[in-house]
């Protein structure tokens, strides 16, 4: 189960039993799983996307980044994974679709930031 014991009980008290918060956490678990299976998808194939990140050695309102790669996984509720730019990588933290055209990951050390992602700068 991917609830704390604060929320477990807090569940309890609105009436849920253990089999409902148990099926409540497994669809949390493939909820993330598909957020992340769909994260990779919009990004793979891509040579060059555009972020909203901010970035000290540029001026551009949304800056173009080189793609190398990305690579996600998950542990329970949990999405992590890594992300390689030209020349430079940042750790994801989490990660959501906003849109067809719009993704959204939080970026660890350095970037310490929720950054969007689109192929198209227009769609930011």
């Amino acid at each position: 189960m991917h609830f704390d014991q604060r929320t477990q009980t807090a569940l309890r008290e609105f009436g849920l039993d253990t089999e409902a918060i148990a099926a409540i956490s497994e669809s949390v678990v493939d909820a993330v799983a598909t957020d992340a299976t769909a994260i990779e998808r919009f990004l793979s194939g891509l040579d060059t996307v555009h972020s909203d990140m901010d970035l000290a050695h540029s001026n551009a309102e949304f800056p173009e980044h080189g793609l190398e790669y990305v690579d996600l996984y998950t542990h329970g509720a949990d999405l992590r994974g890594y992300i390689a730019f030209d020349g430079w990588g940042v750790p994801v933290e989490d990660g959501r679709v906003l849109s067809d055209s719009v993704v959204e990951l939080t970026l660890g050390p350095t970037v310490h930031d929720r950054v969007r992602f689109a192929a198209d700068r227009d769609d930011l």
